[in-house]
């Protein structure tokens, strides 16, 4: 499916830039995301993050592709037990064929709430990373009709999601719940956990051990039955 953008906040800054003196953001050059949201079929559960980080810390071209940042590592642990399930050690890099054989066979999509960025230093961190264009989470979810959880992994992520639904930013490791317009032909709207997890970036202070205890939610969220309900 294609990239779908909040246009109207992607046009308020290039109006403010030319209604304005220059910020000193504008130094940095824009990026635009390099890839399309990836939505399974009977996608059950849509995991966020920021911003992709610079292709030259990628080990693959799929999310997640800095090879010290610990997202597969930690859902291999969470789902095989064994954190280098994802990895091919000789190659030191993530299989992504496994990775994208294993999203869709339980129904993760993946995808950020940034389309374009300025980082405001040279490095991955979301605290330097101002978000230009967000991407439309609501459209985005409209087009999952199975989706009943949106996960963040980071502050920022965390923060967007939240401004986007008016709604507050939960607490690391807990959840909340958004509201979506009815689909058409329903009368009922739609309600979808908002799940708050911790950054997988080596840099946020909590062991694999536990980053993987608090993403084990996954697991009841993408089962056939669902989340039970609690909070």
């Amino acid at each position: 499916m294609g990239i779908i953008t909040d246009q109207h906040s992607r046009q308020a800054p290039e109006n403010a830039e030319r209604q304005s003196p220059e910020p000193l953001s504008c130094i940095a050059p824009i990026e635009r995301h390099p890839w399309e949201p990836f939505i399974p079929d009977g996608a059950k559960v849509l995991m966020l993050g920021s911003f992709p980080p610079k292709e030259n810390r990628w080990s693959m071209d799929f999310f997640y592709p800095n090879f010290i940042n610990d997202m597969w590592r930690i859902i291999s642990t969470v789902f095989f037990g064994d954190k280098d399930h994802f990895i091919l050690k000789q190659e030191k890099r993530f299989d992504k064929t496994r990775i994208m054989e294993f999203c869709e066979k339980h129904g993760l999509a993946l995808y950020d709430t940034a389309y374009e960025v300025r980082r405001m230093k040279d490095n991955a961190s979301d605290k330097f990373l101002e978000i230009v264009s967000p991407v439309d989470i609501e459209s985005l979810l409209m087009a999952m009709p199975e989706c009943r959880a949106v996960i963040t992994t980071g502050e920022k992520a965390s923060e967007t999601v939240a401004a986007r639904f008016g709604c507050q930013v939960p607490k690391t490791g807990k959840h909340t719940e958004i509201t979506l317009p009815a689909a058409s032909g329903k009368a009922e709207k739609r309600k979808i956990g908002f799940y708050r997890l911790p950054s997988s970036s080596r840099a946020y202070p909590m062991s694999l051990e536990n980053k993987a205890a608090a993403y084990s939610v996954l697991r009841e969220l993408l089962s056939q039955d669902g989340p039970t309900g609690r909070h």
